[in-house]
């Protein structure tokens, strides 16, 4: 069931915070045109949905290798060189993934420390700004999870295959 639910989480968090997004525009639409009223808790929360939502679809495309690179340059090289530097570039990336989410963390030990709350919703908004090394790192197990399988399963040339869809 762990393993299930890890297999599938970037798929059933996107979707919640999307439904949720989409729920609360709905809403919002609703009272403003229907009742002629608002709900200012209801923009808030689609705003907040929509930034985890953008960092969670990034990991998503991580997850699924369907991640935005530029793959032209590798063709001209051989397999095992092609290899070489995909590798050399993850883990480039995977570096600066660990920046980014380290970077977050000390911008949000200030954050934590003097917090400022979300006017309508109440909440503390470190609580979103979260997103931003939870992605990050969320990112680097997927990159670390895909290499360990491609290792394990001797299919590590198999990135020298590259097509537009793929890479």
């Amino acid at each position: 069931m762990i393993k299930k639910f890890f297999t599938n989480f970037e798929e059933g968090a996107c979707m919640i915070l999307i439904a949720t997004m989409v729920f609360a525009l709905t809403l919002q639409v609703f009272m403003r045109f229907v009742l002629s009223s608002s709900l200012a808790w209801t923009e808030e929360l689609s705003r907040y949905s929509f930034i985890w939502s953008v960092y969670m679809g990034g990991v998503l495309a991580v997850k699924h290798s369907q991640h935005v690179r530029i793959s032209a340059q590798f063709m001209v090289l051989p397999p095992k060189c092609r290899v070489a530097l995909l590798m050399f570039t993850d883990t480039l990336w995977m570096v600066a993934n660990f920046f980014i989410a380290y970077q977050s963390v000390l911008v949000l030990r200030d954050a934590f420390a003097f917090p400022e709350v979300s006017p309508t919703l109440g909440i503390v908004k470190g609580y979103v700004e979260a997103m931003l090394p939870a992605s990050f790192l969320l990112m680097n197990v997927r990159l670390i999870i895909k290499y360990w399988h491609l290792i394990k399963n001797h299919e590590l040339m198999s990135l020298a295959k590259i097509t537009g869809g793929d890479a």
